[in-house]
């Protein structure tokens, strides 16, 4: 069965802003109160989706949430019109209120985890919204995630999207950020390969906190009707974690046959290439590539965010491209072991950089901007066209862009509360370019 691999990006929001919301992100702490640029945030975001969709790769968007979410201050006791009730929370309990105002939703790796249809036992693509529950500005994602990816695969015969896992500590689940599919091509059945951080059964003590459990690994696995024996379930390193990797995508990538993984990845890296090789012994033979410790230290892996990049077959050539984050190229380390790696003869034969630092600023690179989907040529077709980039789709977003956001946003100035109407502007303008109906967002229903 024919298959390609879309890229699904989120679209950095209106509120785009560094308030240092996500403990263990060592980038967000670093660069809490910083003044942010949310145009070009977007613009740039824009730019990588549409640089890969000129050279031939399938390209969507996820759009962004509304914020500030006015509907949770209102669960939380604060009344008034939309303006007073953001006016009086910043004023009252300003932690929260910006927590309520997060661009998170931008990071569309963490949306969900998606397994294709050659992989279940339906046949039909699954995709479980994450639940996102270790930190508050993502916990109020998934519904409105949910939301999206019914809007954006709407074919019930083809896609079936799950709503978030419960959202109690057990059920931890940060979506496809601790998630790598390997196949022999896209459309053959695959190895799924779902990393945790901790079992929720028993204690954890740590510098910084393990947000996948084993047990949302495992309850995704059994609602997407995955095969045990294709199936890989493992423990990511407790000295990743403690060093500032919060999902395993900042220490681990993988694409077809190939994993590109640093040694301190995973908690046992024998034990975990040794099932690997055995979930896929009969469709492919697995390819390993490892990054040694002494040749990029995990700080510097994380500084870098050098496996926070997308592996891709790019059209045209032999050996995959790398698609990484200009700070690799800026941290000699990387940059190093990027031009050995690609003057040799392994899997990965270039690397190139790509500008997202309003992103990184905040802790995501450009892998953790996309939600990667493999679809069949009549499940692409069943995609709501009005999400897929285009020339067309690429202008009307960059004139919006231009439009709806602030050249900067800093934390006194996201207290405004004209930036409610300029966001929901924003987002209502959103909807109508790219077909997601008037009743998209909750302020359009009420």
């Amino acid at each position: 069965m024919s298959a390609i691999e879309a890229n699904f990006d989120g679209l950095v929001g209106p509120t785009h802003n560094y308030a240092g919301l996500a403990e263990g992100n060592l980038a967000s702490a670093k660069n809490a109160g910083n003044i942010a640029a949310p145009r070009a945030g977007v613009l740039e975001g824009l730019a990588k989706a549409k640089r890969l969709a000129d050279a031939g790769l399938v390209q969507g968007f996820l759009p962004p949430h509304e914020r500030p979410f006015i509907p949770g201050l209102r669960a939380l006791g604060f009344t008034g019109s939309d303006a007073q009730v953001w006016e009086s929370a910043f004023r009252r309990a300003p932690v929260l209120a910006r927590n309520m105002a997060s661009a998170s939703p931008m990071w569309a790796a963490n949306a969900a985890t998606v397994s294709p249809s050659p992989d279940t036992a339906d046949g039909r693509l699954h995709m479980s919204a994450a639940n996102l529950l270790s930190t508050l500005h993502r916990s109020i994602e998934g519904p409105q995630t949910a939301r999206a990816l019914r809007a954006i695969f709407p074919d019930d015969s083809r896609f079936a999207v799950h709503d978030p896992l419960p959202m109690q500590g057990t059920w931890g689940d940060e979506g496809a950020a601790n998630h790598v599919r390997l196949c022999a091509e896209h459309g053959a059945p695959g190895v799924e390969i779902l990393v945790y951080g901790r079992d929720a059964f028993e204690s954890w003590q740590a510098r910084f906190p393990a947000r996948q459990t084993k047990q949302a690994c495992e309850a995704i696995a059994r609602r997407h009707g995955l095969d045990p024996e294709r199936t890989v379930i493992v423990c990511q390193s407790r000295a990743a974690i403690e060093a500032g990797a919060f999902h395993n995508d900042v220490v681990c990538v993988g694409n077809g046959r190939v994993l590109f993984f640093h040694e301190l990845a995973f908690e046992d890296t024998e034990a975990t290439l040794d099932a690997i090789r055995a979930a896929a012994k009969g469709l492919f033979d697995p390819v390993f590539v490892e990054v040694a410790q002494d040749e990029v230290a995990i700080e510097d892996a994380i500084t870098s965010y050098i496996f926070n990049s997308q592996l891709l077959d790019w059209p045209g050539e032999d050996r995959m491209v790398l698609l990484a984050p200009k700070e690799t190229q800026e941290t000699a380390s990387t940059r190093a072991y990027c031009e050995r790696m690609v003057a040799g003869n392994g899997p990965i034969g270039r690397v190139d950089y790509a500008d997202v630092r309003q992103s990184m600023r905040n802790g995501g690179g450009p892998a953790c901007l996309r939600l990667r989907v493999v679809l069949t040529p009549a499940e692409l077709k069943a995609v709501n066209p009005g999400v897929m980039l285009d020339d067309r789709l690429f202008a009307a977003l960059t004139d919006w862009a231009k439009t709806h956001y602030r050249e900067s946003l800093s934390l006194t100035e996201l207290a405004d509360p004209a930036l409610v109407d300029e966001s929901r502007a924003a987002l209502d303008a959103l909807t109508r370019i790219m077909g997601l109906g008037s009743d998209f967002y909750e302020f359009q229903r009420a």
